[in-house]
């Protein structure tokens, strides 16, 4: 049985860990196998840039996947507990950085806002 401050630890931690996966540059080349990047110019001259999923069938489902933060924060979240349970010792330490990490970058996020 977990407490509340495990299950807020893996909440930050999935959080972090989702965002790395599915928004961070350093990670991209997890997702280039399976993205497209399409830029287009809209009529303000504003450029969007859209996502197409590469190839079809479970290349274009780890496309989609790895494009929905809803979708991996799942896959995550079990990756992160089953490790816990599996390895403590070894999972504690990575759950640990990310649920830092993952609490920094929301308050790096509040701070923005307010400075904005």
């Amino acid at each position: 049985m977990t407490t509340w401050l495990q299950l807020i630890i893996f909440v930050f931690a999935s959080f972090r860990l989702t965002r790395l996966i599915v928004f961070d540059k350093i990670t991209a080349f997890i997702r280039r196998p399976f993205h497209k990047e399409v830029e287009e110019i809209g009529d303000d001259g504003v450029v969007e840039v859209f996502l197409e999923m590469k190839g079809k069938g479970l290349r274009a489902w780890i496309g989609e996947l790895l494009s929905c933060h809803w979708c991996t924060g799942i896959w995550c979240s079990a990756f992160l507990f089953v490790a816990w349970m599996l390895w403590p010792q070894g999972a504690e330490p990575v759950i640990f950085i990310l649920a830092i990490a993952g609490f920094a970058g929301m308050i790096e996020s509040l701070v923005m806002r307010l400075i904005d």
